[in-house]
């Protein structure tokens, strides 16, 4: 039987297939199925579980020790290790799409009737594994973008419109985690997280089939670990961006505590899906017409206008503490800019692996997409954990004890609650906090401080983020020129002229 004919491309420059897109585009669908779980309720997890904030907020701090190492690892050794096939990133993606998968159902496996520090440990190493899975999961699909295809306006088409599938992803997740965990179905994070792994490990598995790993560097080098620390620390681009994304997206400790503020400050832990359809939404529609703004706006130009703008539309928000339309108005409004610069997030790394190879002459692109995975886990941990940690040092309330209780034995009797051998309520979900009437027991320095670290943390963020990104200076034209002169269609002077004429400062 023969296979089937793939429709040209309506650009002839571009040199990817339409079946290599799509498997493409739905691997990210399953890949944000599961880091949009972790990102956005293992905070809620972890205190559902009873643990102290602060204790946990310091074990995800200190996982990110084992990161910075395993990243760092992984890169060297994923430019080093050659496969038989010569193949360069296949062959870790087939691993991914088993590992990851499987390693999230552990995190959210931990057994709710053990002491705490079972708890914390049995966290500890899941949350390594996990960690260890989703760098071998995110180094190569970034990378393989520059395998299958030299020319920029296609990356970034292609990085751009992944998008669509990736927030398709994120908001599926959300919805079946928030209504799950909701006081409406109230079953817990077990089979929510069982469901999540077993869809992204389907969806994510038809890119080891689909994608063709076709361009090359004209010539491999054979490097030490010491040539790949210089090839970093000589890579400035890669270094101002990836600090500038640590300090946007470590600050985003709304992304964590969604969950919470709607049910303790707006009284309805279903707000949270209102505001996580406002968050993922403008990114869709972003992903479609950024693309077509990019060919007449320089994309670094427009990312830095967004973060600008997201700063001012932020402001509102602080105000909107009582005023549940003035909430949802004003962060709708902040999605827009924040939707483009989700978009466009990651279309900077495959430029600066570009960079890095041609000021350097080493193509080191594991460690450069190494250095990206980095910063994503780093910052996602460090907004998980700061704001576990500023939630504990405001006295947020973990833990609810039976005897606090006035009507207990009703609601045991009722089947609504149940009780830990300690005496403590276990939490399965918000169904449980509502039974009890968990908001009425938090102080007002608890809430008022939920409120903060879901606010303000975040402006802070990203106005550190502005002044740093302000000295990103690549352009696309130029990367584009790089990029020609590192598959060897142009010469090294040839290069030079042209980045002359193009106002390339170096």
């Amino acid at each position: 039987m023969s296979s089937k004919i793939e429709k040209p491309n309506k650009n002839p420059l571009w040199q990817t297939t339409s079946s290599e897109r799509k498997s493409y585009y739905l691997y990210f669908f399953g890949q944000n199925m599961i880091y949009n779980l972790l990102a956005s309720f293992l905070t809620t997890y972890l205190i559902f579980k009873e643990i102290d904030p602060v204790m946990s907020g310091i074990v995800v701090t200190v996982v990110k020790v084992w990161d910075a190492v395993n990243d760092a690892i992984f890169g060297v050794i994923f430019d080093k290790v050659k496969f038989k096939s010569g193949k360069k990133y296949i062959p870790w993606l087939k691993i991914a799409c088993a590992l990851t998968p499987a390693a999230t159902v552990a995190v959210f496996a931990i057994p709710s009737a053990a002491p705490e520090v079972v708890k914390l440990i049995w966290f500890a190493l899941a949350y390594i594994i996990w960690d260890t899975a989703y760098t071998i999961c995110d180094v190569p699909a970034f990378g393989i973008i520059t395998a299958m295809t030299s020319q920029i306006e296609e990356r970034n088409t292609i990085l751009s419109l992944k998008g669509i599938t990736g927030g398709i992803g994120s908001a599926l997740s959300y919805v079946l985690v928030t209504l799950f965990i909701s006081s409406a179905i109230n079953i817990g994070y077990g089979p929510v997280s069982v469901i999540i792994a077993v869809i992204a490990a389907a969806t994510m598995f038809p890119v080891c089939k689909k994608c063709k790993e076709r361009n090359k560097p004209e010539e491999e080098e054979q490097f030490t670990v010491r040539s790949m620390i210089k090839y970093v620390i000589n890579n400035k681009y890669l270094l101002i961006y990836y600090v500038g994304y640590i300090f946007y997206s470590g600050a985003q400790t709304y992304t964590a505590l969604h969950f919470l503020t709607a049910y303790y400050v707006f009284g309805n832990d279903l707000i949270s899906l209102v505001t996580g359809t406002i968050a993922s939404v403008p990114q869709l529609i972003m992903a479609l017409f950024v693309p077509k703004i990019i060919r007449k706006i320089d994309k670094t130009s427009l990312f830095k206008l967004s973060v600008i703008a997201a700063i001012v539309l932020s402001i509102p928000i602080c105000f909107a503490q009582n005023n549940l339309i003035l909430f949802i108005v004003t962060y709708m409004l902040r999605a827009v800019p924040l939707g483009v610069i989700g978009v466009l997030a990651f279309t900077f790394t495959p430029d600066c692996a570009e960079f890095g190879q041609y000021t350097t002459g080493t193509e080191a692109k594991g460690i450069t997409f190494a250095i990206q995975t980095f910063a994503v886990k780093l910052s996602a941990a460090i907004s998980s954990g700061l704001g576990l940690i500023l939630l504990g040092l405001f006295n947020f309330k973990t833990k609810f004890m039976g005897s606090e209780i006035e009507n207990i034995a009703e609601l045991i009797e009722q089947k609504l609650v149940a009780l830990q051998p300690d005496g403590a309520i276990r939490i399965d979900g918000f169904g449980t906090l509502k039974a009890i009437n968990a908001a009425s027991m938090q102080s007002a320095e608890a809430i008022d401080g939920l409120w903060f670290t879901y606010n303000v943390v975040p402006i802070i963020g990203l106005v550190i983020a502005l002044a740093i990104w302000s000295t990103y200076k690549l352009k696309d034209k130029q990367i584009q020129i790089m990029a020609d002169c590192n598959i060897g269609k142009i010469t090294k002077d040839e290069a030079s002229k042209l980045l002359e004429a193009e106002n390339y400062k170096g």
